[in-house]
């Protein structure tokens, strides 16, 4: 009688039809099959998951299947080009699926659940805040100079149709990134204390200085700016904003209850930067002086 008492409490302790595997599928096909002690700690029998290895499944998972949502843009020909709606792992609702089926003690499939992820800029937006010019600021450069015309093209397209919604700020660096020569910057010279050099991503400042004068020509709040420490020829004295990766930012806020949106572009000696809100904005303009006009 009591060896059978202890040889039940022994078989009940013991997971029923407990789970070979499961098979993880996206659109009905096989990407993985997990464990339970894929993820489990060690020595328990209880479905307690070791959240750092889960999270980096989840992040493995999230590399491959999901799809970073596109802002809607207002391409070279004015035209405004539509949306894109993203997509990423609901990890909430795949968890408690994983839950389940570990309490169950079954194998079977789950099948990635995923989230819609919309873009902060639709098409209504922008349709919205493109009308009202705010702020403007010409430069021009040498075209001669291919390297540093090649960078100044790239930092001018990084900083294109970006919105700065009312509140937020904008940092030069933190938009544009960090200029590396596997994004296409080049050598081209630059200042550096003092003195001038070559360096990876040179004529930027010219970017950083054209967008510094288009925005405070708008009224908008400059909360970070530096001058070069000799003066520069595309800008009048004291008008620039140098910036560099490990050192200076161009940081502004929109301190307005509109969208501000930025229009950047080369025309080839010639770089315009036009700012753009909706029609019900009440902004206070500031008149700066220009090199061109």
């Amino acid at each position: 009688m009591i060896l059978s008492c202890i040889l039940g409490i022994i078989l009940t302790s013991q997971p029923i039809n407990s789970p070979d595997h499961l098979v993880i599928t996206k659109n009905g096909i096989h990407v993985t099959t997990i464990k339970q002690e894929d993820f489990s700690y060690p020595y328990t029998d209880l479905p307690i998951i070791d959240s750092k290895k889960y999270n980096q499944f989840l992040d493995n998972l999230d590399k491959q299947f999901s799809i970073k949502p596109e802002n809607a843009i207002i391409n070279s020909n004015g035209e405004i080009v539509a949306e894109k709606i993203g997509l990423q792992i609901h990890r909430q609702a795949f968890t408690e699926q994983l839950y389940a089926y570990f309490f169950s003690h079954q194998s079977g499939k789950l099948e990635i659940p995923m989230l819609s992820v919309y873009p902060k800029v639709d098409s209504e937006l922008l349709s919205d805040i493109r009308s009202m010019r705010i702020g403007r600021y010409v430069t021009s450069f040498n075209p001669g100079n291919k390297t540093r015309s090649n960078n100044i093209d790239l930092a001018t397209k990084a900083i294109n149709n970006y919105v700065i919604f009312p509140g937020e700020t904008f940092s030069f660096n933190k938009v544009v990134g960090k200029r590396t020569a596997s994004k296409g910057y080049l050598k081209a010279p630059v200042i550096i204390r003092g003195e001038f050099s070559e360096d990876i991503g040179g004529g930027i400042c010219q970017v950083s200085s054209t967008l510094f004068n288009a925005v405070d020509s708008a009224g908008l709040k400059i909360l970070q700016r530096f001058s070069h420490t000799r003066k520069v020829p595309y800008i009048p004295p004291g008008r620039d904003a140098t910036v560099s990766w490990y050192g200076p930012d161009f940081v502004f806020k929109n301190t307005y209850k509109e969208p501000v949106l930025i229009r950047a572009k080369t025309l080839g000696h010639i770089l315009v930067i036009n700012l753009y809100s909706s029609e019900l904005l009440e902004y206070q303009p500031k008149k700066v002086p220009n090199v061109l006009y």
